[in-house]
């Protein structure tokens, strides 16, 4: 049986205060925290394992800085040990912030279908629990509709491809707590390390 989101009652209590101060990114060296540029709009991605999700978006061109982090659950300021409990409710989620004159939330929204399975639940490949579920977290309005919008269109892709439900979770963006310093940018201070991510093939 898949792992299922716990209730308010369940959830673990968290802290008050952050359990880090973000520092610069290590490949960008900008900012990670804002306040950020006025030209910089920025959306929340989880698709599995957050550090091969960062390292996606902060190869693209007009990506100002990136981020990892927790969202969509429960326990405010949670620690990644207390995120594999699954018992905060959030899932793993980079913070992207763009230049949208020179990459559209379209553009990054592409990037997005085509490198995770998105019809998995609460999982991606071999990584298995809440904190691996698929969602985008939408920062204003229009930004929502444009991805409902693209979850109609890519889910066509994937039923003529055979596959079966997209499961993304496609909401406004919720709170976002900060993972520790170790996680951010962790592909890039450990070039060998483990990246599960991985498309399924179809082109959006």
């Amino acid at each position: 049986m898949p792992p299922n989101l716990p209730t308010k009652s369940q959830a673990l209590p968290g802290r008050n205060k952050a359990i880090c101060i973000p520092e610069n990114h290590v490949i960008t060296h900008k900012p990670i925290h804002p306040p950020f540029p006025k030209h910089i709009t920025e959306s929340f991605f989880a698709m599995g394992c957050f550090w091969g999700a960062e390292r996606l978006f902060w190869q693209q061109q007009g990506v100002y800085s990136t981020a990892v982090g927790y969202a969509g659950g429960i326990t405010p300021n949670p620690t990644y040990q207390e995120l594999c409990t699954g018992l905060t409710g959030h899932a793993e989620v980079v913070r992207v912030m763009f230049d949208s004159k020179i990459i559209s939330y379209q553009q990054l929204l592409i990037l997005f279908w085509q490198a995770h399975n998105p019809t998995q639940g609460m999982r991606q490949g071999n990584d298995r629990g809440t904190q691996y579920r698929s969602a985008i977290f939408a920062h204003n309005t229009e930004q929502l509709h444009v991805a409902q919008q693209s979850l109609q269109h890519y889910q066509q892709k994937l039923s003529t491809a055979g596959f079966g439900r997209i499961t993304t979770d496609i909401k406004m963006a919720p709170p976002f707590y900060y993972a520790e310093n170790e996680h951010q940018q962790y592909l890039a201070k450990n070039p060998d390390g483990y990246c599960g991510l991985e498309g399924i093939g179809v082109s959006f």
